[in-house]
């Protein structure tokens, strides 16, 4: 139902049928990194991506994260992919390293590939706050399976 008379609009469409999704996953903060895989790869199922049609990857930190969503990529096989982590404050300044760091990492595959990339990396100040956010890894799929209906409902409408 669009909301404006006469004004052609893309309605979000979070069907994963027929889509291959790609998911790289942190393994630093693994409890926190494992909890948000469930729930990313639970919601892909749920919204019909199929079992074979998701590939998980593990990496040792979220600074690792961006080359091996790069990779992903390259290959033409992803529709769209997920970035798992979670980075927690500590003592020094490494948590802003490592948070600026990986986004913009993330941030720069999809716009170099054209490859929607959902990011779910954690950025919080204590566990307790990561903990509450394992809801991420769901939200996550969710986007990166709109975005990959959107990119291709785009890419359709130039031919």
């Amino acid at each position: 139902m669009a909301r404006f008379e006469g004004v052609n609009e893309i309605e979000p469409d979070v069907s994963g049928e027929g889509l291959a999704v790609g998911v790289v996953m942190s393994r630093f903060n693994q409890p926190v990194c494992e909890a948000l895989l469930d729930g990313c790869v639970n919601e892909l199922i749920a919204l019909g991506v199929a079992r074979d049609a998701i590939r998980v990857v593990t990496v040792p930190g979220a600074l690792e994260i961006p080359v091996v969503l790069q990779h992903m990529a390259s290959t033409g096989q992803y529709d769209a992919l997920v970035a798992l982590g979670a980075v927690i404050r500590g003592e020094t300044y490494h948590f802003e390293v490592v948070s600026d760091q990986a986004a913009a990492g993330i941030l720069r595959v999809q716009l170099d590939t054209g490859v929607p990339v959902a990011n779910g990396v954690l950025t919080t100040e204590d566990d307790a706050q990561a903990e509450a956010r394992i809801g991420k890894g769901a939200e996550a799929a969710r986007a990166a399976v709109e975005m990959a209906n959107l990119v291709e409902t785009i890419e359709d409408e130039r031919v």
